[in-house]
């Protein structure tokens, strides 16, 4: 596992608790009263640092790079051999940056979509990092519609530091995408559900965030730019991006406090990538009741409570 500045202490913990159970095995000697002890050293510390995270921090641990990706999720949401991905958005051609496909969750079909980052280099050049053109809106536009012809719940998992931001998205139309994608979710007839499991930056998110139910893990962010973007924009250098991200109220409980989402979603202590089974089922038991709850709505009302949900955002009353 990798750990991040902050996380030093705990590895250094962990490192020594490997170190005392390696020496009682070549040993023999008993060590288990020390690494009892290093133990709930570790998870007091952890307590301690995971308890008291700043927005920054937050925002670092979003990207971590062990955190679970969209894929991930799939794979521990359906259920086994069910999920079929579906490529192309029958205009341009197919981007790996935007994944979806029809999946099974406890019997329940949906259809699931979200921004894949990759693991490793070659593959996160290939998926741009989550980064997707205009041929991605439209794929997930594409499926979101196949869904609705066939009734059937919309799941949309963001991950993304944004659209791409290259020439090629801008010539095939990625502004135009990304509306016409908000403006087609305002509409569809069947429920959509999001979850911002890591990054939720900008348009990038918003045009699969359109939902009746939107949740944010508990440590990702949601804004129209990250902390270094607006650190450069404001003060001519990424030094302030801590001041940034405490400025713009980006974590998951000011998102909940502005009322802009519906709940937080709890991962286990340290992160989602710590216990991924957990963080699943955390996931999977909120899907499972919007999905039963959503589903026996009216088709009238489904759309006009997701329309005044996003209406009512940004009013202000004097």
């Amino acid at each position: 596992m990798e750990y991040l500045e902050f996380e030093q202490p705990v590895k250094e913990l962990i490192e020594q608790y490997e170190k005392c159970v390696q020496l009682g095995t070549e040993s023999g000697i008993d060590v288990d009263e020390s690494c009892k002890k290093i133990k709930t050293k570790i998870e007091e510390t952890k307590k301690k640092i995971y308890g008291n995270l700043t927005p920054w921090q937050k925002v670092q641990l979003s990207r971590h790079p062990d955190r679970p990706y969209t894929f991930d999720y799939i794979n521990g949401l359906a259920d086994p051999g069910s999920f079929v991905e579906l490529h192309g958005d029958r205009n341009f051609g197919d981007d790996p940056a935007m994944v979806g496909g029809i999946a099974s969750i406890s019997g329940n079909t949906v259809m699931i979509i979200g921004t894949q980052k990759g693991r490793t280099t070659k593959e996160r050049q290939h998926r741009r990092f989550g980064m997707s053109n205009p041929e991605g809106y439209r794929k997930a536009l594409r499926l979101m519609k196949l869904a609705e012809k066939f009734n059937i719940p919309v799941v949309t998992l963001v991950d993304t530091p944004g659209a791409y931001p290259g020439l090629e998205a801008e010539e095939r139309g990625q502004g135009e995408a990304i509306a016409r994608n908000i403006y087609e979710m305002c509409q569809l007839k069947t429920p959509i559900i999001t979850v911002i499991i890591g990054e939720g930056a900008s348009g990038g998110a918003l045009g699969i965030g359109v939902g009746n139910k939107v949740y944010m893990m508990e440590n990702t962010w949601y804004s129209v730019i990250s902390p270094e973007n607006c650190s450069a924009i404001l003060w001519r250098s990424w030094e302030y991006k801590e001041t940034a991200a405490t400025t713009m109220k980006l974590t998951a409980d000011d998102m909940l406090k502005q009322k802009l989402i519906d709940a937080i979603i709890p991962e286990p202590l340290g992160g989602a990538h710590y216990d991924l089974a957990a963080t699943f089922e955390n996931v999977k038991k909120v899907l499972l009741k919007d999905i039963k709850t959503l589903s026996k709505e009216p088709v009238e009302k489904l759309v006009s409570d997701r329309q005044e949900k996003f209406i009512a955002m940004g009013e202000f009353k004097g």
